[in-house]
């Protein structure tokens, strides 16, 4: 038989979804493992917005929608946009899709040609790396340490611009760390953006999570020019809990929405109808249940930061939004533990895995050798838990 196509067979697993696999396999076996790997609310999601599902299957409204979405849906996700970001988009801007992660792969293949190089700060969510590669672009990777903030300054990006950068990946806040980019850092980055002529691709889907009284400020809320060159990603998975439900959705100029509205029609089809209807309940509908997640995530975000800072051997700083952390584990390679020698990170999360039975996340697979990333988007319970195997894995 012919060979699989050189880019399908060149994409990575994703290490997020591996580690969850591993540890959910685990678990079916019985093994009582605290799972941190996971990028998902463990909350439910609202009534309201369960009930709105329930209202277009009894109304049959369960055919297909336009491609890009329903009028109802784009006009709620401009009201929302409006009034959570202070945007001005009109629906004709808005393309809806199967999840934020389909419009960040949308976004790709409307801007890049093979060839193409495409700036991704590091740390990165994993599957941004493996997108640009599936574009038949090159990921240029900028490093933002610890040190910064895990954040990219804009003379980083100035000196990664060559002539074949098209875009920009700019993930605010961030996963995997949880950090977020101010008004002063984003208006520095987009002053080249502009200057070169780079598009940005802005992946908002934690804007909804943010923490100590922080105000969030959209890269596209800057000015004309720069929303004019943005493609703003967003959706309702992370802020509403309705990960499953896969509604995203990505606004940008009516130029790039049409191209955009053409690529869906002519690949996935519309979103899933009933998910749209539940997603219009989620954004026109009282928001109070996001700020009653957001601050049960900041809880839990202040009690693993302070107990990992306590432990022997690694640290974290504190995350600003999102629901991740990062801890340092550099001072542990050399180090054996459980007769494990920790060399890698994946090294320490096989052997916290095996013996701790705690399932994080290496960063290696998010630009982050040296660090591990752990979701605190689970029970106050299992992070105590998990805080408590961690302290002891270390002292074995």
């Amino acid at each position: 038989m012919k060979d699989f196509s050189q880019i399908a067979s060149a994409v990575q697993v994703s290490s997020t979804m591996a580690i969850d696999a591993l540890s959910k396999q685990m678990m079916a076996d019985g093994i009582d493992v605290v799972g941190f790997g996971a990028g998902e609310p463990d909350f439910n999601t609202p009534e309201h917005i369960k009930a709105a599902a329930n209202r277009a299957i009894a109304d049959n409204n369960t055919r297909y929608t336009p491609a890009s979405g329903t009028a109802a849906l784009k006009e709620a996700v401009c009201r929302r946009m409006k009034e959570d970001c202070g945007l001005d988009y009109t629906p004709s801007q808005v393309v809806v899709s199967s999840g934020a992660k389909h419009c960040v792969y949308l976004a790709l293949r409307a801007l890049v040609n093979p060839g193409d190089e495409v700036v991704l700060p590091a740390p990165f969510w994993v599957s941004y790396l493996e997108m640009i590669k599936m574009a038949g672009a090159k990921p240029v990777i900028v490093t933002a340490g610890e040190g910064s903030g895990f954040k990219m300054t804009a003379e980083q990006l100035e000196a990664a611009v060559t002539p074949n950068t098209k875009a920009l990946i700019i993930n605010n806040p961030c996963n995997p760390t949880g950090m977020v980019y101010s008004r002063e850092e984003l208006d520095a980055i987009a002053r080249v953006c502009v200057d070169k002529d780079i598009y940005v691709i802005s992946d908002e889907i934690y804007y909804g999570l943010m923490y100590d009284g922080r105000q969030f400020v959209s890269i596209a809320a800057l000015d004309s020019e720069v929303r004019e060159r943005t493609i703003l990603i967003n959706g309702v998975s992370k802020s509403y809990a309705m990960t499953g439900w896969r509604i995203g959705y990505l606004l940008a100029s009516e130029k790039i929405a049409k191209v955009l509205s053409n690529f869906v029609s002519n690949s996935t089809g519309s979103p899933c109808t009933i998910s749209q209807e539940a997603a219009v309940a989620a954004l026109n509908g009282p928001q109070g249940c996001v700020e009653e997640m957001c601050q049960a995530f900041e809880k839990r975000r202040n009690y693993i930061v302070e107990r990992m800072n306590r432990m022997d051997g690694v640290s974290c700083i504190q995350p600003e939004g999102a629901f991740y952390v990062m801890m340092n584990m550099e001072k542990l390679v050399g180090r054996t533990i459980h007769g494990q020698l920790i060399q890698t990170a994946d090294d320490f999360c096989a052997a916290l895995l095996k013996y701790g039975l705690v399932a994080a996340v290496p960063g290696g697979g998010f630009g982050a050798p040296g660090f591990v990333r752990w979701s605190y988007a689970t029970s106050m319970d299992n992070i105590k838990k998990g805080m408590d195997r961690l302290e002891e894995f270390l002292n074995s």
